[in-house]
């Protein structure tokens, strides 16, 4: 009972800090005023995991504090997580060399045994020097010395486009130590806290690969405990070496015997004894630059039959293709493993020098080069045998960022300008015929636009149905952001603002705004660009929404009348009518709902006129919403009535749920509590059934509201909490309003 007394000196001091009763903290938590007042008196030697977790959640603590407070309640209530996570990639089977430091390494490693503390190793050097060989070959060896497990993540630092930042490198970090994802904090100081609390008792060994800077690795290193840290960097890191006191290790080229020894693991022995010259030639030429000395070992590798000298004289071309880089000796390798390719893979390999990034399927290969799927896979494979590309997850290929480079240099220098742009034609095209039925897909009941006709060479293969195109949006969603803007930028307007339309069927359910916003600017300046009404239009229209949820109100009305402007001008009744309902939203959110009725009633009737039932549906929601905002709540309801049975006919059951969402709004306000309740369960499903967690989230906010108008404060924080969630996964500041609901149902 003694050793309870501090958890339950913690619960009374947590208690009396917020000014609560313990008939108080029975409420928000649901435990009997008994249970408290033995868990608080010692009675209770070891409070149950839900228990423990309850009194956290109604005390509201931070990350550090949570933590402190479920080791205070005795060995593991919670379930801490017992995750053993072993994370290392595959080490270089045939790793030669660095002697050195692998010894600095294990020195330092027996000195941490003796004195337990957090030790971080720097591991810098130029591109291709093998970082990340040495580092996962000395985790791989000492991996049984760190009980805890191995966490690995690669922060990709130097591709300005696709960086990890270190909030997402954390949160994978935290789930692979067994933290449910709804229990992560949202940002990036919360998210440092609770990973260091996790690996405070915890042995554990952290590889960091391929950082830019230091303040990218910063968040991801332990506070206290026996872990170990390499980290691997093209930068000396001097600012971790000086503030966190890293080990520097920096990497120069192999030794020649190392050199030597890595192309005898490749090639044997007996093939460079018989052309010794020729051997250390090749080693000469590529600087012995392990990199550069792999690409060149993988070429001679699958030709068996070439000479050496054949291979080493071909090192020595005067060539000066990757003159923008800082090493001549990996182009020289680069270029005799390119021309070592067939014609088509060659082609190819050029061609992929277009693409955005951060990475690709067969379709968007076979899209670049003009050939079917079935002709293209050969060619992948022709260059993932010789390291020239990789397939990091099955189906999708990336570069090594200076592959990448050399390959768009390659384009610029040996295709025409006109069979650049044909393969950029047939490449935007191919991911606007993929995406716009996903987009359907998506949201069925939307106004939609005319896409440009497909190329005849176009052979997308079209996601099918909603789970699909889905999961097509998720996997394609960098990509589509980055080929906005490219499209945008090489002069294929039409590309551009249409690839921007289908993407927002996905950012808008999942309150991505900011990419909403991003994509859109590049799709209304290509819109202008080129003259194109309809696509600035549209481009104004989800640009306002972008900047309705950012918190740009002045700028957002003013793009909405300058859609409604060039609907106007274009003759198009349904898309004058969305722009109006948008306007009314818009309105509302100003305080100003009667000006909103005004703009929802001319839609309603513009709507009619175009024949358009779905948006008509929507619109008589968003006319009963404003009457309720007014106070008129009979009247919302017979509207938003009217909408839901248009809704339920035509099976829109996104818009069911926003309807049924209003219904509970106008219930509560009329004091139907029951009512109201049954409406925001209903529409909280239909959000979930169709992925629409931002609005799900919304509508959970508001069922809380009513279950504490309810006296049901235990269901009003689940409400909350939920809602908390789904806002901390999106990245929503709404989240932080949520947990103050919670903070003030506790007291």
């Amino acid at each position: 009972m003694g050793e309870q007394a501090p958890f339950g000196r913690m619960v009374a001091a947590h208690r009396r800090r917020l000014g609560l009763t313990q008939e108080d903290l029975a409420t928000a938590t649901g435990l009997s005023v008994r249970s408290i007042r033995d868990v608080e008196n010692g009675r209770v030697v070891r409070p149950r995991p839900s228990t423990v977790r309850l009194l956290a959640d109604a005390f509201d603590l931070s990350a550090d504090d949570r933590s402190s407070f479920i080791r205070a309640a005795g060995p593991d209530p919670s379930g801490l997580p017992k995750e053993r996570p072993r994370q290392l990639p595959l080490a270089v089977p045939q790793f030669v060399g660095r002697h050195a430091e692998l010894a600095v390494l294990d020195a330092c490693l027996d000195e941490q045994v003796a004195r337990p503390s957090v030790v971080v190793f720097a591991v810098s050097g130029m591109p291709g020097i093998g970082k990340t060989s040495l580092a996962l070959h000395w985790a791989h060896r000492v991996a049984d010395r760190f009980p805890g497990g191995q966490l690995y993540v690669n922060l990709r630092g130097y591709d300005a486009m696709d960086a990890v930042e270190p909030a997402d490198a954390l949160r994978g970090f935290i789930e692979a130590l067994g933290v449910q994802p709804n229990r992560i904090p949202a940002d990036v100081e919360g998210r440092t806290g609770l990973y260091r609390s996790l690996l405070a008792h915890r042995r554990m060994l952290v590889v960091v690969d391929n950082a830019r800077d230091s303040a990218q690795v910063r968040p991801l290193l332990p506070g206290t405990g026996g872990c170990v840290v390499v980290v691997t960097s093209r930068d000396r890191l001097s600012d971790l070496i000086a503030a966190e006191c890293a080990q520097p290790l920096n990497l120069n080229v192999l030794t020649d015997d190392e050199s030597m020894s890595l192309l005898a693991a490749r090639l044997g022995a007996r093939r460079l004894a018989a052309e010794p010259v020729a051997a250390a030639d090749i080693i000469s030429a590529t600087g012995r630059l392990p990199l550069a000395l792999s690409i060149v070992a993988a070429h001679a590798a699958v030709h068996p039959g070439f000479p050496l000298d054949a291979i080493a004289a071909g090192l020595h071309a005067d060539d000066a293709r990757l003159d923008a880089l800082a090493d001549g000796d990996v182009r020289a390798a680069f270029s005799w493993s390119y021309l070592a390719l067939s014609r088509p893979a060659a082609r190819l390999f050029r061609l992929l020098g277009l693409h955005p990034g951060p990475d690709l399927t067969v379709g968007a290969a076979a899209a670049l080069l003009g050939r079917s799927p079935a002709d293209v896979t050969p060619l992948l494979r022709e260059l993932t045998r010789l390291h020239l590309l990789t397939e990091h997850v099955p189906g999708r290929y990336t570069f090594h960022d200076l592959l990448r480079a050399y390959a768009a240099e390659l384009t610029r220098s040996s295709e025409p300008a006109d069979e650049r742009r044909a393969a950029l034609h047939r490449l935007f095209d191919h991911y606007l015929h993929s995406a716009y039925p996903a987009a359907v897909s998506l949201q069925p009941q939307w106004t939609t636009i005319d896409p440009v006709e497909p190329l005849p060479s176009n052979a997308s293969s079209p996601a099918r149905g909603h789970d699909e195109a889905l999961a097509w949006f998720a996997a394609e969603h960098q990509v589509l952001v980055r080929a906005v803007r490219q499209a945008a930028e090489t002069g294929f307007d039409a590309y551009a603002w249409q690839l921007a339309w289908t993407l927002t069927t996905f950012f808008a359910p999942r309150g991505l705004w900011h990419d909403q916003f991003v994509v859109q600017q590049s799709a209304l300046a290509a819109a202008e660009r080129s003259d194109d009404l309809a696509g600035q239009a549209i481009a104004n229209r989800m640009l306002s929404r972008a900047e309705t949820r950012l918190g740009d109100l002045d700028n957002a009305e003013a793009r909405l009348r300058r859609a409604l402007d060039l609907y106007g001008r274009l003759g198009d009744p349904a898309n004058q009518a969305q722009t109006l309902h948008n306007h009314a939203e818009l309105c509302y959110m100003r305080g100003r709902p009667d000006e909103g009725l005004v703009h929802g009633y001319e839609a309603l009737r513009l709507y009619r006129l175009a024949g358009n039932r779905a948006g008509e549906a929507r619109t008589l929601n968003a006319i009963g919403w404003l009457h309720a905002a007014t106070g008129d709540y009979h009247q919302a309801i017979t509207s938003c009535a009217d909408a839901l049975a248009q809704q339920r006919a035509s099976d829109d059951r996104n818009g069911q749920a926003a309807t049924l969402d209003s219904l509970g709004f106008a219930y509560y306000r009329l004091g139907e509590h029951k009512r109201a309740a049954d409406c925001y369960e209903q529409a909280i499903q239909l959000f979930r059934d169709s992925a629409d967690r931002y609005h799900e989230a919304e509508t959970l906010l508001r069922l809380g509201e009513v279950r504490e108008a309810m006296a049901d404060t235990a269901e009003a924080a689940d409400a909350w909490r939920r809602a908390a969630r789904i806002f901390d996964d999106l990245g929503d500041p709404a989240a932080e309003d949520t947990r103050r609901r919670l903070a003030r149902l506790s007291r």
